[in-house]
């Protein structure tokens, strides 16, 4: 494991925001950290990068404890956080050589380390070009490739693809596959249960301060049943009529339905019956596996995913803990 966490609590006057959280992340792996809006899920990360300090419980980082050797954390690690941490007046070149200079790297290696990440973010024909003129795609994966001039052993992502479109997106996700592929481990926090589903290896689900459900992707689906049963409807009044009568939920699809089936056409046809006797016709029906959103709505009591817990990370103001400052 590269990243443990045992019992880590923390409180914010009378509000406890995390709650004896225990996490554990293997090396070479994408773990994605999710839940609601107040779960815990930015505080967690600030803990984990040397931000913020625990009230109780133990962390360990490429295996160096957060809050005894901070420094030590902070020289294997990287942290994106939601807001871009890049100079819109310099080029995209100079951010990159700035930071590798920062790095100790020297003059003509920082500059070397800056050409090979621009080739790596396709940003090569942008690479002269101011960054205020750059898109917002390109701006994060700028900021991306700002994280790994120091190579580091573990990247933490706080909601890395948040406002971009489906084409940066995915421009992302294929860094993120390169990026463990080559042996390095992430750490996200996201809000689109999609991109979790298709980068994590495993998934913590936050929820009141507490781990509710952890593991692997396919074993936390399973935590909810085999299928799921997705009806569709044709008026909003025959919608609320069948979920009641089903104890179903609405999905994000308009006048549907969706509730857990074991997959076999004897269920379907039960339901389809007490749907019939009710008077309530169905317009469509299908079944499929599983998906986070149904282990988010199972663990969550039916909250959505939204924004981070506390004000999300930006690195411009970002400090660590002010005795490790004096």
């Amino acid at each position: 494991m590269i990243v443990e966490a045992e019992g880590l609590t923390k409180s914010y006057g009378t509000t406890t925001v995390l709650d004896g959280v225990d996490l554990h992340v293997r090396r070479g792996t994408v773990f994605a950290l999710l839940g609601p809006n107040g779960a815990g899920k930015t505080t967690t990360i600030r803990i984990l990068t040397t931000l913020t300090r625990p009230d109780a419980g133990t962390a360990r980082v490429a295996g160096h404890d957060v809050v005894r050797e901070p420094t030590k954390v902070r020289g294997a690690i990287s942290l994106t956080g939601q807001f871009a941490a890049v100079d819109d007046q310099q080029t995209g070149r100079e951010n990159l050589t700035v930071v590798g200079r920062l790095m100790h790297l020297g003059g003509p290696a920082a500059r070397r380390r800056a050409v090979d990440l621009l080739d790596r973010f396709d940003l090569r024909d942008a690479a002269d070009r101011r960054v205020k003129t750059y898109s917002g795609g390109m701006r994060r994966r700028l900021d991306l490739a700002m994280s790994l001039v120091s190579t580091p052993e573990v990247i933490f992502l706080d909601e890395p693809t948040t406002g971009l479109d489906p084409v940066s997106r995915t421009t992302m996700w294929d860094a993120v596959r390169d990026l463990v592929a080559a042996g390095t481990t992430i750490v996200l926090t996201t809000q689109y249960l999609e991109e979790a589903d298709r980068l994590a290896d495993t998934v913590a689900l936050l929820h009141e301060g507490r781990v509710a459900v952890s593991g692997s992707t396919d074993a936390v689906k399973a935590r909810v049943g085999g299928h799921r049963l997705d009806l569709g409807f044709t008026t909003d009044h025959d919608t609320t009529r069948a979920a009641a009568l089903l104890s179903a939920r609405r999905t994000d699809a308009p006048l549907a339905l969706g509730l857990p089936s074991d997959g076999t056409a004897t269920h379907q046809h039960h339901v389809l019956d007490a749907l019939r006797t009710a008077g309530i016709p169905v317009a469509t029906i299908s079944t499929h596996r599983p998906t986070l959103d149904d282990v988010f709505i199972a663990f969550t009591g039916g909250q959505s995913p939204t924004s981070p817990d506390q004000a999300p990370l930006d690195l411009v103001t970002a400090t660590p803990y002010a005795e490790d400052l004096a």
